[in-house]
């Protein structure tokens, strides 16, 4: 293969969520279906139709999709299938089916906020398509909405760790945190929840007391407050 000569002045880009440069990044094991998520989220940005979906079919006849899922030994339907269900596993892509006269067939969109628009805008209008794991917008929690807008795409993995700090830290302080690690250009969720831990065993100077406070013995009440009356 013969070296690349670099991208030519005023090529067009497009979108990427940042985490899949990040965490996303470290849980994908296979190349493969690295290369397919990328073929698909430049595919799902080149729709202008609404909703903007893609179907296993659309798939299919794209070539160069073709050619990053191709294996020795395997036919290109079921390699791509194979891309598809790991992408559709890690949280990346989502999967429905549509019940038709012509019989049932898979659709794909990215698991971002504009492919989950997409996917609830199929639903409401087809009610002979099921979705997979798509919650509607309005009852998505709000620690899941500052992530998407702050960070970027939410994998299984990452789910729980967010409903889980929705369990343990005030709705306040959830949103500050996200607030000063936007302010401080530190768009993870490892730099948030540690600003997180940190109010839980150091307090938090705001004067809102912490909801799951646990009792501190009198020596650690002297040292921060002194003897009463003194």
């Amino acid at each position: 293969m013969a070296p690349f000569d670099g991208f030519p002045d005023n090529s067009e880009y497009t979108q990427v969520p940042n985490l899949l440069f990040g965490q996303t990044l470290e849980e994908i094991d296979d190349p493969l279906a690295l290369k397919c998520f990328l073929r698909v989220l430049w595919l799902h940005s080149q729709k202008k139709s609404s909703p903007a979906i893609l179907t296993k079919n659309e798939l299919m006849a794209d070539e160069t999709l073709i050619i990053v899922v191709s294996t020795p030994g395997t036919s290109t339907e079921a390699a791509l299938g194979d891309a598809l269900d790991t992408i559709v596993r890690l949280g990346l892509l989502l999967q429905m089916k549509v019940d038709s006269a012509r019989g049932v067939f898979d659709v794909y969109v990215p698991n971002t906020q504009k492919g989950r628009q997409d996917a609830q805008k199929l639903k409401d209008t087809r009610p002979d398509v099921s979705v997979t794991d798509v919650p509607a917008a309005a009852h998505r929690p709000k620690i899941f909405q500052l992530y998407e807008e702050c960070i970027g795409i939410i994998t299984p993995m990452v789910a729980e760790l967010l409903k889980d700090a929705e369990q343990q830290y005030p709705e306040t302080w959830i949103e500050e945190a996200f607030r000063q690690a936007v302010t401080g250009n530190k768009r993870s969720w490892r730099y948030i929840e540690a600003i997180l831990k940190r109010w839980k065993t150091e307090g938090r100077d705001d004067g809102e007391p912490w909801r799951h406070s646990e009792r501190v013995d009198a020596r650690e009440w002297i040292r921060r407050h002194g003897f009463p009356g003194t």
